[in-house]
């Protein structure tokens, strides 16, 4: 079995100890790497949206007056509350063949990879730069990225491609899910239990918008439409959090419940957004209004991002296939930045170490098999860039 570098692992011990969950400021593991390319004579970018807390490093090995291969990475992770944990989240532990940690898998082993390898990167001579995009808050909607790649667009120069280090057991991904996530706010009439016709119970209401919600997920999951390349092969529509209500006693005012969609490609997040919403006006609210003309929903909206498409030939997705040695590429339903950076005329795939299964989990694990395939799969790229 391969084994990875000790400046790889290092460097990953180093990012793990970085708690960036999404709450926090990144601006330390920013620096961090900012300093350590500067060591290599290597310039950085930091760029910041509202959240002046937080920061993209956008930084280019080689040449600088023609365009590259972006590697890209997030730099948050998710929170480890409530999770019962073996070993400290935030402290690498080597067990078994494995790396265990928060953002083992999700994803710093990638970004700690392509960092151990900027040296051997500079080495190379590249004739085709290579492209740091390291982000924020992606966890929380793909939200950090977003100014980087505004401010990226814009330039004559900029990456012509981009390969997004999720983990992916270093398969090649080609396309994934959109997603968009709502709130729906309702609200009633409260009164006392004992009068409850004489009220609207809005947690009531949410239920049965929630319902609505459920048929749509059964019609999609029955008769889809299908593309059985995805590991859920149609649109799927959840509910994930619920919340109102004060006593038993009191017919609740206010409910609120979060939503979203996760769609194939072909399908449009907006005409299911359309037909939740139209049930919720035209079907649920008259007999709310009857009541209390003041009740009803609100919809807020929470967040999106793109799905990916990438096509197969596409010279993104045959520069990967090359790198892993891969003959095949693969769909799936969970979402990434991937699909941003195609929306910003930078083609993306995705390959990272680690997989998906072990993301967001207590004890998240990536092995070092993985680690040292993605070694193996920058030392492709470091001579491929090199040979122009």
């Amino acid at each position: 079995m391969p084994q990875p570098s000790q400046a790889a692992l290092e460097m990953i011990r180093q990012l793990i100890a970085f708690d960036t969950t999404s709450r926090n400021s990144n601006l330390e593991l920013i620096h961090f790497v900012r300093d350590y390319l500067a060591g290599l004579g290597v310039e950085s970018e930091l760029i910041q949206g509202d959240d002046k807390e937080k920061a993209n490093l956008f930084a280019t090995l080689g040449p600088t007056d023609r365009p590259g291969i972006a590697l890209s990475g997030h730099t948050d992770v998710v929170p480890i509350d409530g999770q019962e944990w073996d070993s400290d989240p935030w402290t690498v532990m080597e067990q078994g063949g494995k790396l265990y940690g928060r953002g083992t898998c999700d994803m710093k082993s990638f970004v700690a990879v392509a960092l151990a390898h900027a040296q051997r990167f500079l080495e190379a001579e590249p004739k085709t730069p290579i492209h740091y995009c390291f982000s924020y808050d992606e966890e929380v909607g793909c939200l950090g990225v977003r100014p980087m790649l505004k401010r990226l667009a814009a330039r004559e120069i900029r990456p012509i491609m981009a390969i997004v280090g999720e983990p992916t057991d270093m398969k090649v991904i080609n396309a994934h899910k959109g997603k968009l996530s709502y709130r729906c706010h309702v609200r009633g009439l409260e009164c006392h239990s004992s009068l409850a016709p004489t009220g609207v119970n809005a947690i009531e209401y949410a239920a049965r918008l929630i319902g609505k919600l459920m048929e749509m997920a059964e019609r999609k999951a029955k008769g889809g439409p299908f593309d059985q390349e995805y590991d859920i092969p149609h649109t799927t529509v959840h509910t994930g959090i619920i919340s109102g209500g004060t006593a038993l006693n009191i017919v609740p005012k206010d409910c609120y419940f979060d939503f979203e969609f996760r769609t194939l490609p072909e399908e449009s997040e907006a005409a299911l957004l359309e037909e939740v919403q139209d049930y919720a006006v035209s079907v649920l609210e008259p007999a709310m209004q009857r009541i209390d003309p003041d009740s009803g929903f609100r919809f807020e909206f929470l967040s999106s991002f793109p799905g990916l498409d990438t096509p197969g030939d596409h010279e993104v997705v045959q520069l990967a296939k090359a790198l892993t040695g891969a003959n095949a590429t693969s769909k799936v339903a969970f979402g990434t930045e991937a699909g941003l950076f195609s929306q910003h005329d930078m083609p993306a795939v995705i390959c990272g170490p680690g997989s998906i299964e072990q993301a967001h989990k207590p004890n998240e694990f990536v092995t070092l098999e993985q680690v040292a395939l993605c070694e193996a799969f920058m030392e492709r790229l470091a001579e491929r860039v090199s040979a122009g």
